[in-house]
């Protein structure tokens, strides 16, 4: 991907405070930004699940073996879903 130049004017210790994390995290100070960037607009978020996705697609067959194919969030072959509190729809967490 192409890169784009974008100057922008913070205070010195908005400044200082991006200098000292990008250090912490052992990256530039362009890098840490764009990092931010990417978490603000969700990217690293759908990364993060797309190689979730990816990983689980691999090990399907070792999941499967491990724990059996009636395990993939289905009780007596119908679909639960959790709720926001964790309890499905059959009153289980």
């Amino acid at each position: 991907m192409a890169k784009a130049q974008l100057n922008v004017r913070v205070n010195e210790d908005t400044a200082r405070a991006a200098r000292e994390r990008a250090l912490a995290r052992g990256m530039s100070v362009n890098r840490y930004i764009e990092e931010l960037v990417k978490q603000d607009t969700g990217e690293v978020g759908h990364t993060f699940v797309e190689a979730a996705a990816d990983f689980m697609k691999s090990y399907e067959s070792v999941f499967a073996e491990e724990f059996g194919t009636d395990r993939e969030g289905r009780v007596g072959g119908s679909h639960v879903k959790a709720g926001r509190d964790g309890r499905t729809s059959e009153g289980r967490r």
